[in-house]
């Protein structure tokens, strides 16, 4: 158990070692959320063009 806890000690550098993946797994989070958000609001827009053309063809 000794070594589990030097461990997340980080050799004294837990306070800023722990802080930093924890900004660092916000922001890959904060980016995937993004990229999602975007990525759906572009199928939209492609399935209202693609209906446009559709209906224009008629």
């Amino acid at each position: 158990m000794e070594n589990l806890s030097d461990y997340f000690a980080m050799g004294g550098y837990a306070r800023f070692v722990w802080p930093a993946y924890a900004l660092g797994a916000a922001g890959l989070v904060a980016v995937l959320w993004l990229s999602v958000k975007s990525w759906k609001a572009r199928e939209d827009e492609f399935a209202k063009l693609k209906t446009a053309r559709d209906e224009g063809a008629n």
